[in-house]
Formats: structure tokens, C-alpha cells, sequence
């Protein structure tokens, strides 16, 4: 990645090679070897060239610099958080915001500088809906960027601000074990309906030893909830899968499986929940 401007001065290249097919303009006077592959990353680090010194990136550029690459995609805004005072208007592609940052930068070996795993977190739990935060911090503590209890406490120990208050809502709701957002959002409509709180990821076992591991339960009462993603659509799979279903009937479990159109008829849904319990 460099600046075709500095480039050409320098003699490294011609104005001819620069506007050859062995680079990239990636953004105005930025450009990269043609052969990368245009990602969020890649926007990211054009933008780290023209960016100010004091310029921070944040948000969901933040969770891709801390290793969640599928959180953000080459369409999407490369975020930065300039310190007040710093004025900067970038061409199209970035978001900028202007907030105090003190303490919460870290910088890696390139010279990219981002907000902490803690403050991404938070910064993004205080914008948005309810629901798609719950999703969002679910993701970000299955992903491994970071761990539920120091936002906890971070969100614990703001003031009153914008956001505040929709942030401490969303770490009460979430809680780390959803593998996918349909599992956080069936989890939350479960809660809502006023279901018992179930076991998240549970682990089945019989005589034999380990059977499945579902995605809800109700040990007591051996009745899994399932979202219906985890059993198919992959390829080779569909034995498995039977051979899982079959162990769990046997073990004396009863499976309640969930769609997407599930979701939509969650009246329907609940009940469907309820029947099986009282069984």
C-alpha cells in the first residue's frame, strides 16, 4: 500500500507503470498491488494513509483490525474516531466521529491504531436497536474479540450519556453462547415469552458417552431446543445428523426444531415450546 504521488517523486515508478494493471487505486493518490484482495482490511489501511496522526479507527473497523474480518465487508464505511479539535473531511467510504479516546488506543505492528476490545464493544452496544446489539455482543464474545464481563463492568461505569442506558440493557440480555444471531434472537424470544431462562450449548451424554451438544436446553425436563441451521445444509452431513437425532430419542430427549419461518409465527412458536413441556 502507498501513495502514487510519493511514489512517482521518488522514481520508484512512472506515471505509466503507476497506471498499469500490476496496481490498484484503492482510494484517491492510494494504491495497492492489484492482486489483493479488496476487502474491508484493505480500505482500512488506504485510509491509515491519508488519515490525521491522531486519527483512531473504531467500530466495526476496530472488531476487523481485532481479528473479525467477516464483521465488516468492502462496502462497508471504514470507521474513525478523531479526538475533538482534529477537523477532517475524507472522501466518500468513511465514517468519521468525534469522541475522546484517551487510554482506550491500541497499536499493532503496522502502525494501525484502533480502540481497545473492551471500547469497540461498547461503542458499538450504544448505537443501534436492542435486539441487533444482544446479536452483535453475542458475535463478538463467540468470535473470541472479546469477553462479556469487562464490558459488563465498562458499561457499569459510564455516566449518563447517549446510549448509556440502551447499552446497559443489551450486556443484561446477552450472554456469549449463541453460535449464530438466529440462535441469540430465538434465545431472546423465549425470554420474552416468559419461558424459564434455558441451558445454552448444552451437553448431552448417555451410556455410551457424549451425544450431542444442543443448542438449547431444559435438563430437567429433557427437551432441546433447536434452531434448525445447526442440522443442516452442509454437505455428507445428513447421517450425522441422524445418527445425533436418533441418540437424543433414545436418551429419552425431545427435540423442538426452529426455522426462520418459526420465527416469524412466534406465537405459534411458544406454544409449539409449551406442548412439548408439558409432555
Amino acid at each position: 500500500m502507498f501513495r502514487g504521488t510519493r511514489a512517482v517523486e521518488t522514481g520508484l515508478l512512472t506515471p505509466a507503470q503507476l497506471r498499469s494493471s500490476a496496481w490498484r487505486r484503492v482510494r484517491h493518490d492510494v494504491y495497492a498491488p492489484a492482486e489483493l484482495p479488496v476487502d474491508h482490511l484493505l480500505q482500512t489501511r488506504a485510509v491509515g494513509l491519508v488519515a490525521p496522526p491522531e486519527a483512531v479507527f473504531g467500530g466495526l473497523t476496530a472488531v476487523v483490525l481485532w481479528g473479525g474480518a467477516e464483521f465488516a465487508s468492502a462496502d462497508d464505511a471504514v470507521e474513525v474516531v478523531v479526538p475533538p479539535g482534529i477537523r477532517w473531511q475524507p472522501a466518500g467510504g468513511v465514517a468519521v466521529r468525534t469522541a475522546d479516546v484517551d487510554g482506550d488506543v491500541v497499536t499493532s505492528r503496522t502502525g494501525l491504531r484502533r480502540t481497545s476490545r473492551v471500547r469497540t464493544a461498547v461503542d458499538l452496544i450504544r448505537r443501534g436497536e436492542l435486539d441487533d446489539g444482544v446479536v452483535l455482543l453475542d458475535r463478538l464474545v463467540n468470535k473470541g474479540i472479546v469477553t462479556l464481563d469487562p464490558v459488563r463492568d465498562a458499561v457499569a461505569a459510564l455516566p449518563r450519556c447517549r446510549g448509556s442506558r440502551l447499552a446497559r440493557e443489551i450486556v443484561a440480555l446477552a450472554d456469549g453462547w449463541a453460535e449464530s444471531p438466529p440462535e441469540t434472537r430465538l434465545r431472546l424470544l423465549m425470554l420474552r415469552a416468559g419461558l424459564p431462562t434455558p441451558v445454552a450449548q448444552f451437553r448431552v451424554f448417555d451410556d455410551e458417552g457424549f451425544v450431542a451438544r444442543v443448542d438449547f436446553a431444559y435438563p430437567e425436563l429433557k427437551i432441546a431446543v433447536e434452531y434448525d441451521g445447526a442440522w443442516h445444509g452442509q454437505a455428507g452431513q445428513l447421517t450425522k445428523d441422524r445418527d445425533r437425532l436418533n441418540r437424543l430419542f433414545e436418551a429419552g430427549w425431545r427435540v423442538v426444531f426452529v426455522t426462520a419461518a418459526d420465527m416469524r409465527d412466534p406465537i405459534r412458536l411458544i406454544r409449539r415450546i409449551l406442548r412439548a413441556m408439558s409432555r
